[in-house]
């Protein structure tokens, strides 16, 4: 790994100075004058970020703030030409690795602190490496890829697989939140038992508690038999509640209860019926602002939280999304029985650059339709089309 750094400063001598102290390392380094410039390039997702405190656009804070939020892996060191304490104590808080003030001596603590970082990001990678070789990857089998982000997400399921804990799944819609699910209930104590998901958000809400609970015969018009609903179905073994934010508040009153007494009574009965059943949730939404709106409740929001697993969009897991292409290319080309097919360079680098919206769902429709819209075995850019250029 070649390290990549950021040099944010419009100071345009204090920069040079900076990349000069460096020239004698194996970096990759780019600089930028203002906040913007910066902010356009932040996808790039360098190592390590040189940040000066005051940008003619931004402040320091403001862009820590931002890094921290999107990219909480990147290395920031803040440097400042004034000493205010306050600002210091925030930049740690907010994940500043140093808080430099600009001297004589700033260059060369900034060089060292730089040489220190590098080393531990390092290590780090070579302490990945070893653990992704020593990782069984065929109990995973239906979570392709290989990046940093998907390897992260790899080994919280195993953190938690063996476990009877909550799990919440977070992410946006087309992660794959249901295969990580899957995943968790199959590699643990429970694989042998019943694993039941329920997409919340596609069954119509009046339907919701039936689905879940069941009911006995007679308990409302047109009930002429006795159902069982999911979370008996789950006896022994997971339940996975997918949109868990779709759920009317009325219910959720019901499925706290469920998770506190690990019982459940059908529709139109008093017999309670003692479950054994790890519940897993999943969301696209952002439950805390849904708790603040009062559309969920702030203490089943608590007591699901549990174990959290955040999924990845597609377009953070690098070169995934060939691993996924190909993956999807194989079995759309064996379904379809069109002989074996090829992407292209052209297609590739299309692909990557694309911003994938819908995430590992899109990518799975656009393989279908690149599979259609291709005369030969290779796929070149020219069959590419994308969501939104239909």
């Amino acid at each position: 790994m070649i390290p990549k750094i950021f040099i944010v400063e419009d100071d345009e001598i204090y920069s040079r100075l900076i990349k000069q102290s460096l020239k004698d390392e194996d970096y990759e380094i780019r600089t930028f004058e203002t906040g913007q410039e910066f902010l356009d390039n932040l996808h790039e997702k360098p190592n390590i970020v040189t940040l000066d405190f005051m940008l003619p656009d931004y402040t320091g804070m403001d862009l820590l703030i931002k890094i921290t939020k999107d990219y909480p892996e990147i290395s920031t060191i803040v440097l400042s030409a004034q000493i205010d304490i306050k600002n210091v104590v925030d930049s740690y808080k907010n994940g500043a690795k140093n808080y430099i003030i600009k001297d004589i001596n700033s260059i060369l603590e900034l060089k060292n602190d730089i040489k220190n970082l590098v080393t531990s990001i390092q290590l780090k990678e070579e302490v990945e490496i070893l653990y992704d070789e020593l990782m069984d990857r065929s109990k995973y089998a239906k979570i392709v890829g290989k990046s940093t982000a998907i390897n992260r997400v790899l080994k919280l399921i195993q953190r938690v697989e063996k476990t009877d804990s909550l799990v919440m799944i977070t992410g946006d819609s087309g992660t794959g939140k249901e295969l990580v699910a899957e995943a968790i209930h199959v590699n643990s104590n429970r694989s042998r038992k019943p694993f039941v998901a329920v997409n919340l958000a596609a069954i119509p809400m009046h339907l919701v508690e039936d689905e879940l609970f069941g009911h006995e015969k007679g308990a409302f018009t047109g009930a002429s038999d006795k159902r069982i609903g999911k979370f008996e179905e789950a006896d022994g073994g997971t339940i996975f509640l997918d949109e868990i934010g779709e759920m009317d508040v009325s219910l959720q009153t019901k499925l706290l209860r469920v998770l506190q007494e690990g019982q459940v009574s059908r529709l139109g009965s008093n017999k309670i019926i003692k479950l054994d059943v790890r519940i897993i949730t999943a969301t696209n939404r952002n439950l805390s602002e849904q708790v603040k709106l009062g559309k969920f409740r702030e203490d089943l929001y608590y007591r699901i939280q549990g174990f959290l697993i955040h999924l990845p969009k597609l377009k953070d897991r690098g070169n995934d999304i060939i691993f996924l292409a190909n993956h999807f290319l194989k079995y759309f080309t064996e379904k379809y029985k069109t002989g074996s097919k090829y992407f292209d360079e052209s297609a590739l680098n299309a692909m990557l650059a694309h911003s994938w919206p819908g995430n590992v769902r899109e990518l799975i429709a656009f393989i279908d339709r690149c599979i259609l819209m291709s005369d030969t075995n290779i796929i070149s850019k020219n069959d590419l089309i994308f969501s939104d250029s239909i």
